[in-house]
């Protein structure tokens, strides 16, 4: 959820002082991001305001006007709770607007520290809860619509459209932002935008906490900010690079507490356990109503941050707010990765072309200059979407696909897997799961969580006794899933409760080789030809299993008794390619990408040390209890409707 600004400033400030780590001399370095600079500063003027809301409350706002005034411009604004950066008005960015183009074509540039976040005035609110829900006169909507009502009336050359975009957190705020209900605003990307941190995006998935991610985010920050600054808070030094020991040896989550005493919401967050006000008061999906600009929400497959947000944002303003001319963007990517990657790899999983490039010339690019500069309407489908495996791009009317079908994977014994319902004998699987010796969820060693585990190798994980693992038989023809994944397991445990981890998997032939695979190296050596029998992970979920039935009110498990769990998982346009195998392994630890379960039933964020019990948890798989995963299912003379390119 780290804003791309931010990222983007601290890798030019490592460049200008040397720190790069690049092949370029650091002179080489500094002398490129310099001409980039300059190129800004010879086009554009800059300016720095404090902004009034309604309430008095002043927002720090840069703006920056092209100097040729022989035409009008539209506004192009992102709010942002990660900096504005750089501050002072002879101070200029490498980079202005979502691409070049935007920059080069000319537009009027906004940056907004949000509302109590660095050089802006007022009180910082995590997520702040719509008026609707708070009953507070001020929102991030009328702080929106304030800014805009200012900015047309004291920003000379503005032809008086606004567009808005941000990723992330921006992302939000651009969500929120086209709820403000300004008449200018006629534009709007929300792309990776947070909509709900209980159940899908960022610091949970289904009430489990994304450990390394929300912590480590947090204690930076989550930081008290008595007075405007434009320092950004320092980040928290584990001592070393292992996540997973520094977690473990950290112990219970609640130990966590000793690093975040002046960390407001990182407690809000343990003190909230379950889907309570707090959390339902920032569930951005009700208020998506009534939405006048048009959108064209973006998100990555491979996002691990708001792959949920990006889904949800599109699925809930299509069903509440039919009206709204309302788009979708699913690419390879992963967090921001349209923007600060060329999107044609994911650790060794590769994509076939520039995706970020196309994306930017042929989607948002035209986006926004058809609202905001009246050119010829693109002609964008319903639903711009990637399809990986195959590596191609498809333009859809709807999302997902009207093609699709329903279909089930079913789990059989020894650890087949297949579309025929498990015989009456079918039997069931278990496993010794240890809070003690939790499963990695990735082979490398990190503090966090790296971009690279949406698409890792689950070899490592396969491999370990407390990991079932059910797969087809080699692959006849191509297999296309496109749509939700809908995990319905029936389990036992002798515990009190239990997570419950699925992750399917795409199992590549040993004799495959990536396309700039080098003849010549040893076969057997995986640095030569890293992909031969890859298992890439194409999605991973969690349901905590107290709160299999509600979020809001879990419930434990009976000791033995096989229960109900099911859930649905983030959407997913894959195929497994001819010779694949398709695989789906069944774990109870992910660990620390989400937070150890007691395995009893309890507020896992007061559980102490001697609460963490070892439990035995059963997979059953027969007739009457056919644990399975619900796909939809594409046919390949379905795909070739859509195909873009």
């Amino acid at each position: 959820m780290i804003s791309l600004r931010v990222l983007r400033v601290s890798a030019l400030l490592f460049t200008l002082l040397g720190w790069s780590g690049t092949a370029l001399p650091a002179q080489q370095s500094r002398a490129k991001a310099d001409s980039k600079v300059a190129a800004i500063r010879e086009r554009y003027a800059k300016r720095e305001v404090l902004i009034p809301m309604r309430d008095g409350v002043k927002l720090f706002t840069a703006i920056y006007t092209p100097k040729d005034t022989s035409r009008t411009y539209p506004i192009l604004m992102q709010r942002t709770p990660y900096s504005v950066w750089p501050y002072g008005e002879e101070a200029f960015p490498p980079h202005l607007g979502p691409s070049q183009r935007f920059q080069e074509e000319g537009f009027i540039f906004v940056y907004q520290d949000v509302r109590g976040r660095m050089m802006s005035e007022g009180t910082f609110v995590n997520m702040r809860p719509q008026r609707a829900v708070s009953g507070t006169a001020v929102d991030e909507s009328t702080d929106t619509f304030d800014t805009l009502d200012w900015l047309l009336t004291h920003t000379p050359g503005n032809n008086g459209r606004v567009g808005q975009w941000g990723i992330s957190y921006p992302g939000f705020y651009s969500a929120v932002g086209m709820l403000s209900g300004h008449p200018a605003l006629k534009a709007v990307s929300p792309q990776a935008p947070i909509v709900d941190w209980f159940q899908g995006d960022d610091f949970h998935r289904n009430g489990a906490l994304w450990l390394p991610h929300a912590f480590n985010f947090m204690t930076s920050f989550g930081q008290p900010r008595p007075a405007p600054t434009k320092a950004w808070p320092p980040t928290l030094n584990h001592g070393t690079s292992d996540g997973y020991e520094w977690f473990l040896r950290l112990g219970p989550t609640n130990a966590t507490r000793q690093y975040t005493k002046d960390v407001a919401f990182w407690n809000e967050m343990l003190d909230h356990p379950t889907y309570d006000a707090f959390w339902q008061a920032r569930n951005l999906r009700p208020q998506l109503k009534d939405v006048k600009p048009a959108v064209l929400t973006v998100g990555g497959w491979f996002d691990a941050e708001n792959l949920y947000g990006a889904l949800q944002v599109f699925q809930t303003v299509d069903r509440q707010s039919p009206a709204t001319d309302n788009r979708l963007v699913m690419g390879p990517w992963f967090h921001g990765g349209w923007e600060r990657s060329k999107g044609d790899q994911l650790g060794p999983v590769q994509f076939g072309a520039d995706t970020s490039d196309w994306f930017q010339a042929e989607v948002l690019f035209p986006f926004f200059m058809q609202h905001l500069k009246g050119a010829k309407d693109p002609g964008l489908p319903k639903a711009t979407v990637f399809e990986t495996g195959a590596n191609r791009w498809h333009k859809l009317e709807a999302w997902p696909p009207k093609q699709a079908k329903d279909a089930k994977l079913y789990l059989q014994p020894g650890g087949t897997l297949s579309f025929t319902p498990p015989a009456a004998d079918g039997g069931a699987d278990s496993f010794i799961s240890d809070p003690a010796k939790p499963v990695p969820f990735i082979e490398q060693v990190a503090i966090g969580m790296p971009k690279e585990y949406m698409t890792a190798d689950q070899r490592f994980a396969g491999r370990r006794t407390d990991v079932l693992v059910f797969q087809t038989e080699p692959l006849a023809e191509d297999l296309t899933f496109a749509g939700p994944l809908r995990p319905e397991l029936f389990v036992a445990t002798t515990g009190t409760d239990a997570d419950w981890v699925v992750k399917l998997i795409d199992v590549y032939p040993d004799e495959f080789k990536n396309p700039d695979f080098k003849e010549g190296g040893s076969p057997w050596n995986r640095a030569a030809n890293p992909m031969g029998g890859y298992q890439q992970l194409v999605r991973g979920e969690v349901m905590r299993g107290k709160f299999r039935d509600s979020l809001e009110t879990p419930a434990p498990f009976l000791p033995g008794r096989a229960t109900r769990v099911a859930w649905s998982m983030n959407d997913i346009f894959h195929t497994f390619q001819k010779g694949h195998r398709v695989m789906v392994q069944l774990q109870s630890t992910w660990f620390p990408l989400m937070d150890r379960n007691p395995q009893v039933f309890m507020d896992i964020n007061k559980a102490g040390i001697g609460d963490y019990k070892k439990a035995i948890h059963t997979v059953f798989h027969d007739a009457t209890r056919p644990s399975s995963l619900s796909v939809r299912r594409v046919d390949a003379e379905d795909l070739q409707i859509g195909k873009a390119r």
